[in-house]
């Protein structure tokens, strides 16, 4: 299974991007996990990625699993921050 998402949002105007949430690169065995955010000029793009490999996973891998969830979860939250263009 892969699901891909993309959103757009303008920036309002009298705004500009100050701080962009890092990429993140999620591989393992099972699953992975992509995603990031870019500018062009008024707008910021978010895109992601979510891929299953395998269907379950050993109990021995559970650690591995939290671990990739708890990735996700955290892109999830992350934010674009803006300052305004006044000087």
């Amino acid at each position: 299974m892969r699901d891909t998402d993309a959103f757009e949002i303008t920036i309002p105007p009298g705004y500009v991007v100050d701080d962009l949430p890092a990429p993140v690169d999620a591989d393992y065995a099972f699953a992975s996990y992509h995603s990031k955010t870019e500018v062009n000029g008024s707008l910021i793009r978010y895109t992601r990625t979510f891929e299953v490999t395998e269907l379950s996973v050993p109990v021995a891998r559970t650690e591995e699993l939290r671990k990739f969830y708890r990735t996700i979860a955290n892109d999830e939250r992350s934010m674009v921050v803006l300052k305004s263009a006044a000087k």
